[in-house]
């Protein structure tokens, strides 16, 4: 566990630096946060906050990961040719997000990347990791089940739907998560912890190694992220660690472990589907606004309070998916 808590150190203090370099960069270059006018007033004052920060995750990610695969590689040739995969799905779904913002920040159109090609991206990576676990790595296609502490072996036509959902709804759950100061990278960093604590209780080197490298990137980031923000994830962030956190499951044969350690980040979706179903059906709405966060925002919270008490539930959620296993 020392060379572990080392390259999360390493990574941390690699985001730091990378952070006090980028952020007036993307100052200098006017890559602002875009604030919705019909969203909480109290947002309107983030304006012009540097956002697409998530390159900075990313970056601190690729340097570090490579540095432990070419130390691995003498070591544990095996430990190290599994970090690649991890690290490739992740910065995949990260580049989907860095060309929606950079179409909606640096090319300013409005609308960023179309759905429908958003989507495709982040369906091939999913298909390309799904494929890469079941036919190169052959992983196999069981599941653990949380509770009953049993592995459920799935017919590989329905495991391999199934993985798949499993990437696309993560990263749709995270993104939607990142509203305000700090909430998406401090509930990350949280379900990433248990994440990397399962790995340890398996004796999978390789989720450890990639989950420390996670933690520390994110733990450097937040310095910068937490109210008064001073750099936003952007899609370039939500997603990369969307898909992050839904690897790392997937590889530990886990999926089903996120329906109780992502508690967040799905009740954020699931207010987003009921308040527009209900709208639709009826004209009015659930929540003040959606997604959650906001709700409480408007409700009277303040974002230090909101970030508390969902990082708070967050650790509880985690310490029962521990339980689980």
């Amino acid at each position: 566990m020392d060379f572990q808590i080392k390259i999360l150190l390493i990574c941390f203090g690699i985001t730091v630096i990378a952070s006090l370099i980028i952020i007036p960069i993307l100052k200098r270059l006017k890559i602002g946060q875009i604030e919705r006018y019909d969203g909480p007033k109290s947002h309107l004052k983030k304006q012009g906050t540097p956002t697409m920060g998530g390159i900075i995750i990313a970056l601190a990610l690729i340097v570090v990961t490579i540095a432990t695969y070419v130390y691995y590689n003498i070591k544990e040739p095996d430990v190290a040719k599994n970090l690649l995969p991890l690290l490739i799905v992740t910065i995949g779904f990260g580049i989907v997000g860095f060309i929606d913002d950079f179409k909606k920040l640096i090319l300013k159109n409005t609308k960023g990347l179309k759905p429908s090609f958003k989507m495709i991206g982040l369906l091939i990576i999913s298909v390309g990791y799904v494929v890469y676990l079941t036919q190169v790595i052959n992983i196999g296609n069981d599941i653990y089940i949380p509770f009953f502490k049993v592995y459920l072996t799935l017919p590989i036509w329905i495991y391999i739907p199934f993985a798949i959902f499993i990437l696309l709804a993560t990263t749709n759950a995270i993104n939607l998560t990142d509203g305000i100061d700090g909430l998406s990278t401090s509930v990350t960093t949280i379900i990433l912890t248990c994440l990397t604590i399962i790995g340890i209780l398996l004796g999978k080197k390789e989720i450890v190694i990639f989950g420390s490298i996670l933690i520390g990137a994110c733990l450097g980031f937040l310095v910068f992220n937490l109210h008064p923000a001073k750099v936003m994830m952007g899609d370039t962030g939500s997603l990369l660690l969307g898909g992050a956190i839904a690897g790392m499951a997937l590889y530990l044969k886990m999926p089903l472990i996120l329906a109780i350690i992502a508690l967040i980040p799905i009740l954020e979706t699931l207010s987003v589907m009921l308040q527009v179903t209900y709208f639709k059906k009826t004209g009015n709405r659930i929540l003040k606004m959606a997604p959650l966060h906001h709700h409480f925002e408007l409700s009277g919270w303040n974002e230090n309070k909101i970030v508390s008490i969902f990082s708070i539930a967050t650790l509880i959620v985690c310490i029962i998916g521990l339980i689980a296993i």
